[in-house]
């Protein structure tokens, strides 16, 4: 009876302290220091309205008054960090060959049309502008404008190479990094720990874990960004991209991921939590209400024309 009586009362003990702590996790966790808060994000630069991971893109985003930038990284051939989504440029720029395999100089120029991935029977025209970027083009255009990069590939050399222009252009207060790879995040944070990084895939997982059997409040996590995609955009993708990427398990784990007290939570401890890649008001609402910091869009101008219609004012 006693032995019991004293289990029940140490369970009692544990859930209202995590219960307590989830609401009020700095009583345990140093708040993590926030150098910028983003609401509105733009993937690959406004994939939707120009053409992807573009200059082009970039500063119509930035003109815009996007808060942040996102983008991809791979590693040319002559050891150019270049800003790119794939690594074979075949849907592209129209060529079969891998960015790996070029320098810098010999990239092909992207097609005058992209499909965007995140939008059904949707596709981009551009102009004049089809050339694929430096990282540096982008830091020395934009030296004030938050910049989430993507490292495409399990690569040394282009990890490296990312961190010494973060550090050239004296962006590590405005940078965020890492892949849904654990692997790359580990190699990230451990080439430059000044960088925040992002959590992978295999963190994402163990999160829901933690937060499902009330583990969370009492666990250090080092990431400082959760990016986590909404169910309801693998319904809305291009059907191959569908069937290639989409999957009960995963629709169920991000199912799950939507909680507002998890959103809460995380931002109470200095952790943005971004939800990608939205497309429509409907994704756009329920984002916000649920307490993500913020969304990331193919289409800049119809998140900003949303928030500025229903007063979502800049957090900074």
């Amino acid at each position: 009876m006693c032995a019991a009586v004293y289990v029940l009362s140490t369970v009692t003990g544990y859930v209202l302290t995590s219960a307590l702590l989830l609401k009020c996790p700095t009583l345990l966790h140093r708040k993590k220091r926030e150098n910028f808060l983003s609401q509105h994000i733009s993937h690959r630069g406004g994939a939707g309205e120009n053409l992807e991971n573009t200059m082009t893109a970039f500063k119509h985003a930035v003109n815009l008054g996007t808060d942040m930038l996102e983008l991809d990284c791979q590693l040319t051939k002559d050891e150019q960090v270049v800003v790119s989504h794939d690594s074979n440029l075949k849907r592209a720029t129209g060529v079969n060959t891998q960015v790996c395999d070029m320098a810098y100089s010999e990239l092909p120029p992207y097609l005058c049309k992209l499909g965007v991935t995140f939008q059904r029977e949707c596709f981009c025209e551009g102009g004049e502008d089809k050339r694929i970027p430096l990282l540096r083009d982008v830091f020395e255009a934009f030296p004030n404008t938050p910049v989430n990069i993507d490292i495409k590939v399990n690569n040394d050399t282009l990890i490296k190479k990312v961190s010494e222009l973060v550090v050239k252009y004296d962006r590590e207060h405005l940078t965020v990094w890492g892949n849904a790879s654990n692997e790359i995040v580990k190699k990230c944070y451990k080439e430059n720990p000044r960088i925040p990084v992002l959590f992978s895939f295999p963190r994402v997982l163990q999160l829901l874990g933690l937060f499902y059997t009330g583990l969370l409040p009492f666990v250090p996590l080092k990431e400082q960004f959760l990016e986590i995609p909404m169910p309801s955009i693998i319904t809305k993708l291009p059907l191959l991209y569908f069937f290639l990427h989409a999957s009960e398990c995963l629709i169920f784990s991000c199912s799950l991921l939507m909680r507002k007290s998890l959103f809460e939570h995380l931002t109470a401890r200095g952790i943005q939590v971004y939800i990608w890649v939205l497309n429509d008001d409907e994704d756009f609402q329920r984002a916000f209400d649920l307490g993500a910091t913020g969304v990331m869009t193919d289409f800049p101008t119809r998140l900003k024309d949303f928030m500025d219609r229903n007063g979502i004012s800049k957090l900074q």
